[in-house]
């Protein structure tokens, strides 16, 4: 069971079941999107989750490029009108539209590619991605306009300001985890291998990667998160949402 959750600092039920078990959330624009254990896509109107698309993923994601997806072959997907229509030119394991307005990859070599801003807003299924040549390869990234964000498979942090991914341009920050997520105005959190969750501190536009990490107290683990517009998103390892106001 899937159990959406508000909660002020402690968790607090507030509203109805719903009858599915998660694979991953995404907040963007005011939107939450997730997928669930059959590769459905869901957006959430209100307090009800409704179906998008037709297409079984494994992965989406929400933001000023729009909603986008991977399914279980690595096909990438742009939402278009009412359904998902496949992409073409790269196979993608994750990808996330956080940025300003360009979509960014991970490839299954954990190499991460670029779609320009220009190049998302098209209607052409046929997409020429860049490819970044960092030194440490990525296995999870999110962006916003104010930079990117990774983890790579030794669950070291990294950082970069160049949206498109630059060779040399990312730099590694303190701490551990397993997925980072950052928000359209710059709030980053993490969640480490025990189920832990950290905010970034000490962000400003001098010092965008911030100074350190502050623990948030939850009475479950979690095992990712997901924040906009003041919410946060949690989803714990029993597959539970968690809601909370920041």
């Amino acid at each position: 069971m899937l159990v959406l959750v508000a909660c002020l600092r402690k968790l607090k039920v507030r509203s109805k079941q719903f009858c599915l078990i998660l694979l991953d959330i995404d907040a963007g624009q005011g939107m939450v999107v997730l997928t669930d254990k059959n590769s459905s896509a869901f957006l959430l109107s209100r307090s009800s989750w409704s179906k998008l698309g037709s297409v079984s993923l494994k992965h989406v994601s929400v933001g000023p490029a729009g909603i986008w997806g991977v399914d279980q072959q690595n096909e990438v997907y742009k939402f278009v009108a009412s359904d998902f229509v496949p992409t073409y030119g790269l196979e993608l394991k994750h990808v996330d539209a956080g940025g300003q307005g360009q979509v960014i990859g991970v490839a299954k070599s954990d190499r991460i590619h670029c779609l320009t801003a220009n190049k998302a807003s098209s209607i052409k299924e046929i997409m020429h991605w860049s490819t970044s040549s960092v030194t440490d390869l990525l296995i999870y990234i999110s962006c916003a306009p104010t930079g990117c964000w990774g983890v790579n498979a030794q669950q070291s942090i990294f950082f970069t300001v160049n949206l498109c991914l630059q060779s040399g341009s990312w730099n590694q920050v303190d701490g551990e985890a397993v997925n980072v997520e950052v928000g359209s105005d710059g709030n980053v959190f993490v969640v480490n291998r025990l189920g832990l969750l950290y905010e970034r501190t000490g962000i400003s536009d001098q010092v965008p990667q911030g100074t350190g990490w502050k623990k948030i107290e939850m009475s479950v683990k979690i095992k990712h998160a997901s924040y906009d517009l003041g919410y946060l998103w949690l989803v714990t390892e029993e597959g539970f949402i968690v809601k909370c106001t920041k």
